[in-house]
C-alpha cells in the first residue's frame, strides 16, 4: 500500500470502519451459508430409524418392542436413529438439532430421548429432553453409554449396542414412572454335568484302601474328602444369553409424528 493510500485511510477513519464492518458482516454469514448448504434432516419413520441400514430386522423388532411398550405405558418416546454420515457436521450439535427438528416428546412436557449414531464419523450421542433431565442426568447417561453401548459399537454390533442402550434408558424411565416392562432378561441358569462315571471314583477308592491298610488306618476317614471333591466341580451358576424374547408388545398403528418436544443439549456422547 502506497504512502498516499495510508494517508487517505488515516484522514478518513470512516473508511476503515466501513471495511471492518463489511468483513465482520461477511464472517457472520458463514454459519448461515453452512447451515443452508447442509442436507435436510430425513423425516422420522417411527421409534426406530435405521437410515444407515446397520440394524438387522431381528434387532430392529426388539428395539421397537422395548421403545413401543415404554411409549404406550408412559407416553415418553425413546427414538433410535442411525445415519450413514452427517456430512462433517459436529455430532453433538447435529443430534440436538435433529431432536428439535423432529420435536421428540409432547410439546410443553419435553419428555423424550434420542439415541443417535453416525457410522462414518463413528460417533454416538444420547440426547435427553428437558423433561427427563431429572431422571436421566448427564452422568447416568454417560454410564449407560460406556457400559451398555460403546463396547458393542466398537465391534460394529450396532443392533446389540442400540438395543442395550434403549433397554437401559427404558428401564430408568419405567422405574421413575412407577411401571414395569415385562420381558425376558438374561437369567441365571444352572449348567449340568454332561455325564457321571463311578469308575474313576472306584479306582481312587481302591488305592485309598490299600494305602490305609499299609499304614494301619481306616479308609473310611477319606470318604468325606473323596465325595467332597467329586461334587465340587460339577455344577455352577452362569448367566445365559437368554436375550429379549419380544414379549414386550409392539408399537401398533401408523406413525403420525412426534409432539414438538425440545432439548437443551442434555445427555452424553462420544466416539467409538
Amino acid at each position: 500500500m502506497s504512502e498516499a493510500s495510508c494517508h487517505n485511510l488515516v484522514s478518513r477513519p470512516w473508511a476503515v470502519s466501513l471495511r471492518v464492518s463489511a468483513a465482520i458482516f461477511l464472517l457472520s454469514l458463514i454459519p448461515i451459508f453452512s447451515a443452508l448448504a447442509e442436507r435436510p434432516f430425513p423425516k422420522p419413520k417411527g421409534l426406530v430409524n435405521d437410515f444407515a441400514n446397520v440394524i438387522s430386522p431381528a434387532y430392529k423388532q426388539k428395539i421397537a418392542a422395548v421403545t413401543g411398550a415404554l411409549l404406550q405405558k408412559t407416553g415418553i418416546p425413546v427414538v433410535v436413529v442411525t445415519m450413514p454420515d452427517i456430512g462433517g457436521a459436529e455430532y453433538n450439535d447435529y443430534a440436538n438439532r435433529l431432536y428439535r427438528a423432529w420435536g421428540i416428546g409432547k410439546k410443553g412436557e419435553d419428555k423424550g430421548v434420542l439415541i443417535f449414531v453416525t457410522v462414518k464419523e463413528r460417533k454416538m450421542r444420547i440426547e435427553t429432553g428437558y423433561g427427563v433431565e431429572g431422571i436421566l442426568p448427564d452422568g447416568l447417561v454417560g454410564e449407560i453409554r460406556d457400559r451398555y453401548m460403546t463396547p458393542f459399537l466398537k465391534q460394529d454390533k450396532f443392533g446389540e449396542g442400540l438395543l442395550a442402550g434403549a433397554l437401559a434408558v427404558a428401564q430408568v424411565v419405567a422405574k421413575a414412572s412407577g411401571i414395569e416392562l415385562s420381558g425376558q432378561m438374561p437369567k441365571k441358569t444352572v449348567k449340568k454335568r454332561a455325564g457321571f462315571s463311578f469308575f474313576p471314583i472306584l479306582i481312587i477308592l481302591i488305592i485309598i484302601m490299600l494305602i490305609s491298610k499299609r499304614r494301619g488306618g481306616s479308609w473310611l476317614f477319606f470318604l468325606p474328602l473323596l465325595f467332597g471333591l467329586g461334587a465340587g466341580g460339577g455344577y455352577g451358576s452362569r448367566y445365559a444369553s437368554g436375550g429379549l424374547g419380544g414379549s414386550f408388545g409392539g408399537f401398533g398403528g401408523g406413525f403420525g409424528g412426534f409432539g414438538g418436544g425440545m432439548s437443551g443439549g442434555g445427555g452424553a456422547g462420544g466416539g467409538f
